[in-house]
């Protein structure tokens, strides 16, 4: 199949391959963009495995704790302006204050919220403010304590990344240093157990075509596969990862000594696989002025 100078740019983008390494995975794989990626990986000739900085929607994420429960939502607007609004940020906030007494985002949109439900809180807000807002998703988490972390807070509780650390056991000070953690790092899961079981069997297999590359005996290449794959789930579960505050102790091992266990965590970053198109700025103003 033909391939574009678009796909070959995305994956470009993508993986950090040059421009002929790209458009070979490319048409070795069909014009598939996934298994290009994992082509290049076999190849040595990708970066990394995943999109870097493309958040593409804008708007604000907000928690909210009380007692052993924590929330996050994810409220959406078109531009960055509209999360610096007080209006924006206090219809958010209320969003996650009611978000503490209903289990879905689905449940959420019919709670009532000032007399209204929360959809309909949108919609006027929409009328008022003049922009597309939406109310993309939330997340709850509850343990013994749950502490809560803003990373970019714009107000009180609310920011571009929001973080929720459930504990069994009682350390604050801690849960927020594994929350700030939790923000930078990104952590996949907060286990093996947990982790998604595609994703391992996806890297098991990029590592295995990998090793054998290398021409090695087969014993060999089994035991490459198994320090390579162990490195990989210390690198993408929160339990087996450097802490960020003391690089000496793994996640787990730094909890142990604070003296709580770790039940649980949530992460939301505004945007996160949203894909917006972008236009070109002399293309958008020729648009206009043809309307």
């Amino acid at each position: 199949m033909a391939i574009t100078a678009a796909q070959v740019k995305e994956l470009r983008e993508m993986t950090g391959a040059g421009m002929m390494d790209a458009k070979k995975a490319l048409t070795e794989n069909d014009g598939d963009t996934e298994a290009a990626v994992d082509w290049l990986r076999t190849k040595g000739l990708a970066k990394a495995a995943k999109k870097a900085g493309r958040t593409a929607a804008e708007g604000l994420v907000a928690v909210a704790v009380e007692g052993g429960k924590g929330v996050a939502v994810e409220v959406n607007s078109e531009t960055d302006f509209v999360g610096k609004n007080a209006e924006f940020q206090e219809m958010v906030a209320s969003i996650a204050k009611a978000a503490l007494g209903v289990a879905d985002v689905d449940a959420l949109k019919t709670t009532e919220v000032n007399g209204k439900p929360v959809e309909t809180l949108i919609t006027d807000k929409i009328a008022t403010i003049g922009e597309n807002m939406t109310l993309r998703r939330m997340a709850s988490i509850e343990g013994d304590q749950v502490v809560s972390y803003v990373h970019n807070a714009v107000a009180d509780g609310m920011g571009k990344i929001g973080v929720l650390v459930a504990l069994k056991g009682d350390n604050e000070a801690f849960g927020k240093q594994v929350a700030m953690h939790i923000a930078a790092v990104n952590p996949a899961s907060l286990g093996e157990a947990d982790l998604d079981q595609a994703l391992v069997e996806r890297e098991r297999s990029v590592l295995t075509e990998q090793a054998r590359e290398s021409g090695k005996p087969e014993n060999i290449i089994e035991n490459m596969i198994k320090g390579r794959m162990k490195k990989f789930l210390s690198e993408v579960t929160l339990l087996g990862q450097s802490f960020v505050i003391n690089p000496d102790l793994t996640v787990e091992a730094a909890a142990k000594e604070a003296g709580v266990e770790i039940a649980g965590f949530v992460r939301l970053e505004v945007g996160e696989g949203i894909e917006k198109v972008q236009e070109d700025f002399a293309a958008e103003v020729a648009k206009a002025a043809k309307v």
